[in-house]
């Protein structure tokens, strides 16, 4: 039995893949209810408790019950955290159509905690 992860946050990655807009929203609030940050439209990452890991994939599949769909959570140590890479364009959206227009494109090492 190891006693650390039990009682430790860890950072974690909360991903899904969900076809309903209802159940995806409702599972986007839980994320954020558990103290998450959305780093995607279906991403989010931060820092649980397993007790509330367990928790959170939990009632997140009962919100998603027999919709197609699927939901991951991740966990990911100190070490490979810290190693994590960023890959940001900040500009125009490219949703008319029109090619993005970077007002800033780059690759960084991500320095940030996740919650």
């Amino acid at each position: 039995m190891v006693i650390g992860s039990m009682t430790s946050a860890m950072n974690c990655i909360v991903i899904y893949d969900i076809t309903s807009t209802r159940i995806r929203n409702k599972v986007a609030e839980l994320c954020m209810d558990y103290g998450l940050n959305r780093i995607q439209y279906s991403a989010f990452a931060g820092r649980l408790l397993r007790a509330h890991q367990q928790e959170l994939i939990r009632r997140a599949a009962d919100k998603l019950g027999k919709h197609a769909g699927r939901i991951y959570l991740y966990c990911v140590g100190e070490r490979e955290w810290s190693q994590r890479l960023e890959h940001v364009v900040v500009g125009q959206s490219a949703t008319d159509g029109a090619p993005p227009q970077p007002d800033r494109d780059e690759c960084r090492p991500c320095s940030s905690s996740p919650t």
